[in-house]
């Protein structure tokens, strides 16, 4: 049977707890080893099921992925035998289109599954494929696939061409994709409204770790001077940057049951905007040393939010705002400008007592609610971390079904949980 999380409430919340690497900073770092033969080596690595996705996805590439330690991967792409991403892989995981652009710059090809993921709306990959058209790839969308290739010049393997590249709207795969393509393409390449989320500057770091010549990462302008060929890491590991998402669900956990939740390694210039809006609804917030500290300092007040690309309020962390406003007096509107589906959890946060009303792009909140627990059903990764946290102040059992979704995105959320003081045990459910 799938996993569930029962919750038994209400908890108040109370100690430190320490930032994992960050998701949606390793997984593209892991991609970026396909563009040399050399090996890469990450530290920080958090234990996730997208992490074991895409170290499967690599291996049957012929990729040789180790892991010393826990949180250290050693990635060696020197002997590829296969430039495939396959449906069976990439249905269950959007990051996996991040093979592409490393694929196409190192090899001149590949066949890449449309991918899957969360079920928050349609994700287009069209800006991908247009930017590497842009660099002089071929591309193709077949039977599911996206073929690339580059003509050879010769008997060599064909090599994109620097140029300028404007999305439309920032895109942080997008980004990372022509980054990588553009770090073994001929002469110049500029990334115009470039995505600026702390992943995309550690990603950069990575690539010029690697001799990658990359500047204006983090700027909504990214330039790269292409190489011959990248090394790997050397004698220094990559050390991913600590998971924002994850800190600020946990900072969130802490405001919604009135507790004292310290997280650290944390950086708070990461979570600017997030913070503002938890200090706005009468969180106490504070920055230390080697973290960040939310505690209860009176009653929540709601607030307004609206997402936007970094460094506005990320819409990774709206389900869980969302969440933490049902606690709070007044009305709350919450404008979901990334996603066009990303209020699912909506109805389920309903069903435990919570006053939520949706309007197209908004979701109205009216608080303070008083919860029950029920059984309710995760619909993706982020609202999975929502139902968690209004389980945590909801009277009785709340039973969190379909919680392999949160597994891709926080380690042992269950176990975290209770060194804090929750109630809350995996079960099958």
């Amino acid at each position: 049977m799938l996993d569930a999380f029962l919750i038994k409430g209400p908890s108040r919340l109370s100690g430190t707890l320490r930032a994992s690497g960050a998701k949606n900073a390793a997984l593209p770092a892991m991609a970026a080893a396909l563009l040399t033969d050399a090996p890469v080596t990450l530290e920080e690595v958090p234990d996730l099921a997208d992490v074991d996705t895409m170290t499967r996805l690599l291996e049957g590439m012929g990729v040789l992925v180790a892991t010393p330690a826990p949180s250290r991967r050693i990635v060696d792409a020197s002997r590829v035998t296969s430039t495939e991403a396959p449906y069976d892989l990439v249905r269950t995981m959007r990051a996996s289109i991040l093979v592409l652009g490393p694929l196409v710059a190192r090899f001149g090809e590949a066949r890449v599954s449309l991918p899957g993921g969360c079920a928050i709306g349609v994700r287009p990959v069209d800006l991908h494929l247009r930017a590497l058209e842009a660099l002089g790839a071929r591309i193709a969308v077949e039977k599911g696939y996206i073929y690339a290739h580059v003509s050879r010049v010769g008997r060599g393997t064909g090599r994109l061409t620097g140029t300028t590249i404007r999305f439309p709207s920032p895109t942080v795969t997008g980004t990372e994709n022509v980054l990588f393509a553009a770090t073994l393409a001929r002469g110049t390449t500029v990334i115009e409204n470039a995505a600026r989320e702390p992943e995309v500057e550690d990603v950069a770091l990575l690539l010029t770790q690697m001799g990658a010549r990359v500047t204006g990462a983090g700027t909504p302008t990214i330039t790269v001077e292409g190489v011959e060929r990248l090394s790997g890491t050397g004698p220094s590991p990559h050390t991913i940057v600590p998971d924002r998402i994850e800190a600020g669900t946990y900072l969130a956990a802490g405001a919604i049951t009135g507790g004292d939740v310290t997280v650290s390694h944390a950086r708070a210039r990461d979570l600017g905007a997030f913070l503002d809006a938890l200090r706005r609804a009468g969180a106490g917030v504070e920055t230390t040393k080697d973290g960040v500290r939310v505690f209860a300092s009176r009653p929540l007040e709601g607030v307004d939010i609206e997402t936007a690309p970094h460094p506005g309020f990320p819409t990774d962390l709206q389900a869980q705002f969302l969440a933490l406003m049902t606690q709070a007096k007044g009305t709350s509107r919450l404008v979901e400008t990334i996603f066009e589906n990303r209020f699912l959890h909506a109805v389920e946060l309903a069903r435990l007592g919570a006053d939520v009303r949706v309007e197209g792009r908004m979701a109205l909140v009216r608080g303070p609610s008083k919860l029950e627990g029920a059984p309710v059903t995760a619909s993706d990764l982020r609202a999975s971390a929502a139902l968690v946290l209004a389980g945590l102040v909801a009277r009785g059992e709340t039973l969190v079904r379909r919680i392999y979704h949160l597994d891709r995105g926080y380690a042992a959320m269950d176990q975290r949980l209770r060194s804090l003081g929750a109630s809350v045990e995996r079960i099958d459910g």
